[in-house]
């Protein structure tokens, strides 16, 4: 199974948790702090943004988000994130992708948020789920 983890920076440690754990369960994740860091940027590469947004790095960033939110089995939102995030999870649900939520303190969402069939409000719940998934998964193949 392909996830994709939509979320922001900010979230960077949770994103890399949640990563460890999905693959734990034989999960591949598409994790765009993995790829970010790999082509150079990061939180610890101060590097002027708007630049950046012009690179040719940026655009394999660009890429590699959109597919990742668009030919994924799932998208788990990790909250609070911002636009970037809302609009990986917009395009997911456009291509109907399923998308799962993480709610978190301070999440924003308003009525967008239906874009997420399921909300969670603990991951251990949302891995308990993710378990029961895959187990199902390789029962029917």
């Amino acid at each position: 199974m392909i996830v994709y983890i939509a979320s922001s920076w900010k979230n960077q440690h949770a994103v890399e948790l949640l990563t460890d754990s999905l693959r734990k369960l034989g999960c591949e994740v598409r994790s765009f702090v993995e790829n970010n860091y790999g082509e150079g940027h990061g939180p610890d590469k101060p590097v002027n943004f708007e630049e950046w947004v012009k690179s040719k790095n940026a655009d394999s960033s660009f890429e590699y988000d959109t597919k990742g939110a668009t030919t994924s089995d799932l998208v788990i939102y990790v909250g609070p994130s911002g636009t970037d995030a809302w609009a990986e999870v917009g395009a997911a649900w456009a291509r109907g992708v399923p998308v799962w939520g993480l709610w978190a303190k301070g999440e924003q969402a308003g009525l967008m948020r239906k874009m997420v069939s399921v909300w969670f409000d603990r991951v251990g719940v949302l891995l308990d789920r993710m378990r029961d998934v895959v187990a199902s998964r390789g029962e029917s193949e």
